[in-house]
């Protein structure tokens, strides 16, 4: 007994869970994690860390190098004050437009049984909605809302519907925030859908055996569970919006102050080229951004305690 005992190889030092070997064997995979996460450090380093500290360097400091507060505190007033009040309503309301009908759209997607093509279609189509902005988004919406669209004359014709008449314009915020929220909703649909679909069929039995009606259960069950990955994806929305430019840009010609379209003029205007207002401008949105940001962090990580 004691010599087979003796013989008998030690189980835990072979499958490398305890000894030398698997103390090694785990030191190298927390260093080869690491050591994959680097390509992705150094790119946010060169593109991301980097660029934003010039930046912000650059905003308190003239082109002579000589230090002011001059241009950071010019952003409190005329059009620079303008341009973050336009920003921050027009990301506003499409962030809640866009939040609103791409959960709507995310959920029936998600429950619907039939037909089974349904889903993989508006994935499929979200995906490519969500990535359709710029001039091209731009010129659609000239050719459907414009003055001369489609859609207007279509209204003005068989509804007797004069949108000029109306006020609306698609160079204005108004008119900004119904092209942004094109690309919100399908970017919604990306963002909530995995939310939906971790929802647990459980889940909904137990409350239904506990004589809970679908209103309490999404009341009591369902909201608090998907809210955390609602807002933040909505604050996603807010920052995909605040920072959009070829679009503004193509549409309002400047006609409509926001910041991104402000540090294009400061930065590349033809009648006034200021670079360090373009900088300061451009500390601006760093600032909302990260704002932005932090609110999203503690969201994402209370929203992954039910997916675990």
């Amino acid at each position: 007994m004691t010599t087979a005992n003796a013989s008998t190889p030690d189980t835990k030092t072979l499958s490398g869970r305890s000894g030398p070997r698997g103390s090694l064997n785990g030191w190298s995979r927390r260093h080869l994690a690491w050591l994959g996460l680097l390509p992705f450090l150094a790119y946010s380093t060169v593109f991301l860390v980097v660029p934003g500290i010039s930046v912000a360097v650059s905003a308190f400091h003239t082109q002579s190098g000589r230090f002011t507060t001059t241009y950071v505190v010019a952003l409190w007033h005329g059009q620079f004050l303008a341009a973050n009040e336009n920003s921050i309503e027009l990301a506003v309301v499409t962030a809640l437009s866009g939040g609103i009908v791409g959960l709507l759209a995310a959920y029936c997607m998600i429950t619907l049984d039939r037909p089974r093509w349904l889903r993989s279609f508006v994935t499929t189509f979200s995906g490519v909605a969500a990535n359709f902005a710029g001039v091209p988004l731009a010129f659609a919406f000239v050719a459907t809302l414009g003055t001369t669209g489609a859609v207007t004359k279509l209204l003005a014709n068989d509804l007797g519907i004069n949108l000029d008449k109306l006020g609306f314009s698609l160079a204005s915020v108004t008119g900004l925030s119904v092209v942004y929220t094109y690309f919100q909703v399908p970017l919604m649909v990306l963002l909530v859908a995995p939310a939906i679909d971790g929802l647990r069929s459980e889940w909904r039995e137990a409350a239904s055996n506990l004589g809970a009606s679908g209103m309490r259960f999404w009341r009591h069950v369902g909201l608090p569970i998907l809210a955390p990955s609602i807002l933040g994806a909505m604050v996603l929305l807010f920052a995909s919006a605040f920072a959009a430019y070829a679009t503004a840009v193509a549409l309002t010609s400047g006609l409509v102050t926001l910041v991104p379209t402000l540090i294009g003029s400061y930065l590349s205007g033809n009648v006034i080229v200021d670079p360090q207002m373009g900088q300061a401008l451009g500390l601006d949105m760093i600032v909302i951004l990260l704002i932005a940001v932090s609110a999203y962090l503690p969201l994402q990580r209370r929203a992954s305690r039910w997916s675990r």
